[in-house]
């Protein structure tokens, strides 16, 4: 695998988690109902790609990169978060009604730092392509 297309599945993987962080910055007002479901947010697991277990052990002196990929997204066990609005059609006998645990200034910072890993992707993807494309100028030049 190149560097360009470790590069394409490492903007894949970022872009991926930018969705589940969108879907999860949606939800977070969600309101919890009375049977007490919740929307639960969700994490994004990811790490290097899979090889074979017989492409690892040929290349083990020099392993064949692949990239990066998902691994799965699983919901957060986050405590649900308590407010009091006794005038909300939600609310408890108590008056208060319950919302995902979410911390929308963690989300928020995640956002950012996944945007930013997205970008540094990019930033490698392009600077391999100038790479190539004058290896193939340098390599026209001398035949």
């Amino acid at each position: 695998m190149n560097a360009m297309e470790i590069s394409l599945t490492g903007m894949d993987v970022e872009w991926q988690r930018l969705e589940v962080i969108a879907q999860n910055l949606a939800n977070a007002n969600t309101v919890v109902d009375r049977l007490g479901d919740a929307y639960q947010p969700l994490r994004l697991l990811s790490g290097p790609a899979p090889a074979s277990f017989s492409a690892a052990l040929d290349n083990a002196k020099n392993p064949d990169l692949r990239g990066v990929s998902v691994y799965s997204v699983e919901p957060q066990n986050l405590a649900l978060r308590r407010v009091y609005e006794p005038e909300h059609p939600q609310a408890d006998s108590e008056g208060y009604v319950n919302y995902p645990g979410l911390s929308h200034s963690a989300e928020m910072t995640l956002m950012v730092k996944t945007a930013r890993s997205y970008e540094a992707n990019i930033v490698a993807f392009n600077t391999a392509r100038q790479m190539y494309s004058k290896a193939l100028d340098i390599g026209r030049r001398s035949a």
